[in-house]
């Protein structure tokens, strides 16, 4: 069984199409991304019912924006976890306080303008609680993990080859940060480290974060050291 991993821009954030068996899509992007995706998917050579699951990782506003217009092309279930479950389905856009400086400035960018974001709301299929969900069934050789901290019902999909899709537990690059490592927002930066101390401890080693490139996920080792 061969293993693809394929990155969709939509809008700021990193959506991540994985096939193997079966194919799933991990995060919604930003609203209004619905023909990005299919280009995206197109190249791919990726028919829209392909993709029978769409994980989201997290519930901001930039990772559900055009989730409710994806399941509408593709018929995919929406998983989210339970905690974030309201943030699809009644169109709520909650910003994740700050943990470091860069963070509390950008924070107050942010703020200006997304009382002008509009996330459709869309219904949750799979509602995700604090427990593992293995892709088995979806085709998908991995699991869903619940890694609270950057929000409280954060998770993350590990496959059986050490990628981790992560959501925002770690960013990497402009204007986040300039250099991977952990977020610049969380909820509960101990959780996000605990968090991924868990990661770690289950095999990961390659890392997809939402925004930026995959890295190494010794450098997120390093940092816990």
């Amino acid at each position: 069984m061969s293993l693809g991993i394929h990155t969709i821009k939509l809008g700021v954030a990193c959506c991540y199409v994985i096939r193997a068996e079966g194919t799933i899509l991990i995060d919604g992007g930003a609203p209004k991304q619905a023909r990005n995706f299919m280009k995206g998917i197109e190249s791919l050579s990726i028919k829209p019912e392909d993709i029978q699951l769409i994980v989201i990782t997290h519930g901001h506003w930039d990772h559900i924006g055009s989730a409710k217009e994806i399941k509408g092309i593709t018929g995919a279930k929406i998983a989210l976890h339970r905690n974030e479950k309201d943030w699809l389905e009644k169109s709520l856009k909650p910003l994740p306080p700050a943990v470091t400086l860069w963070g509390h400035i950008f924070a107050k960018i942010m703020a200006i303008f997304v009382p002008l974001i509009h996330v459709p709301a869309a219904g949750v299929d799979v509602v995700l609680g604090d427990e593992e969900l293995s892709l088995a069934d979806y085709g998908i050789p991995g699991r869903i993990i619940p890694t609270p901290g950057h929000s409280m019902g954060s998770v993350s999909v590990l496959l059986e080859t050490g990628d981790a899709f992560v959501g925002d537990l770690a960013m990497n690059g402009f204007p986040l940060r300039i250099g991977p490592g952990l977020p610049i927002f969380a909820e509960d930066l101990q959780k996000v480290k605990k968090s991924w101390q868990l990661l770690l401890d289950k095999g990961a080693k390659t890392v997809y974060p939402a925004h930026g490139k995959p890295f190494s996920a010794d450098a997120i080792r390093r940092t816990l050291s």
